[in-house]
């Protein structure tokens, strides 16, 4: 009976293993084809799949850049565009979270009703409204549209709120006032650092969102010298580029470079929730 039993465990470990390498395969391969894709001539891509490099890298770079594609100015529009979308929504957001989860004042549980009902509605309702809003503001085809309105992550808040109420202890709360520490004081030093894995959680989701995101900037934005790395990839698809194949991967492979590397960086923060200097009961 026990023999059994750890055959069918083994079995279904193996079972659950299989279909954990086939999902990465399948979240994998696509990257890794764009990547090869990357440094392959056109008549190399034209005549199929290859798993292996090509020798063209240079060649399609210098397709890339000799063009009106300003490479460096989308990388930097969308570098602070995403760093500052990312810093501001994920402290405030925080912050947030902290003052409902901690404080009791009134109208806190129709606040935080008000917060869960804003992420059941789709942002792209009130699309039209925010782009009037701005337009009557004269805030557009600037970055401020882009950064400001970040602040207000209802997905975020929720995130945070809950990873608060499984981790956080107020008695280090009043640890902190009874030492005479501020709030703000007590919610930069004590807390944020305990928060640090929902928040580099919380940071991946944003700056991804924010290095990604196509359709708010082209909405808001005309003036080219302020494109973003991803409308510039969008105009690849142009005249300029259409048989210029390996050029268009490469420009793909790398608007995903800083998505990787901010990946890669971030994450050694996410690790399992630990309380640092918690209060002894």
């Amino acid at each position: 009976m026990n023999m059994n039993y750890k055959q069918s465990l083994t079995f279904k470990r193996t079972i659950l293993y299989i279909v954990m390498v086939i999902f990465a395969l399948l979240a994998v391969v696509p990257i890794y084809l764009m990547l090869i894709n990357a440094t392959r001539s056109n008549a190399q891509i034209n005549s199929g799949v290859s798993f292996l490099p090509g020798g063209n890298t240079m060649q399609n770079w210098k397709n890339l850049t000799s063009r009106s594609f300003k490479i460096w100015r989308g990388f930097g529009n969308s570098a602070i565009i995403a760093f500052f979308s990312t810093v501001l929504g994920v402290y405030f957001s925080t912050l947030t979270a902290y003052g409902i989860h901690v404080y009791r004042f009134k109208g806190r549980n129709f606040l935080w009703a008000f917060i869960l009902l804003v992420i059941m509605i789709p942002g792209t309702l009130s699309f039209i409204g925010f782009y009037q809003f701005m337009a009557k503001v004269h805030l557009l085809d600037s970055f401020i549209p882009l950064i400001v309105p970040t602040i207000a992550s209802a997905g975020t808040v929720l995130f945070i709120k809950q990873y608060m109420e499984s981790i956080l202890s107020l008695e280090l709360i009043d640890a902190g006032r009874i030492d005479g520490a501020g709030e703000f004081l007590i919610f930069n030093v004590v807390i944020l650092p305990i928060m640090t894995p929902a928040l580099a959680t919380q940071c991946i989701f944003a700056f991804v969102g924010s290095w990604n995101n196509f359709m708010t900037p082209f909405v808001l934005l005309s003036d080219q010298k302020k494109y973003t790395l991803p409308m510039l990839v969008q105009t690849l698809r142009g005249d300029i580029y259409r048989t210029e194949y390996g050029s268009i991967y490469l420009g793909v492979a790398v608007s995903l470079l800083p998505i990787l590397v901010f990946y890669a960086f971030m994450s050694q923060f996410i690790i399992s929730g630990i309380t640092m200097g918690s209060v002894k009961e």
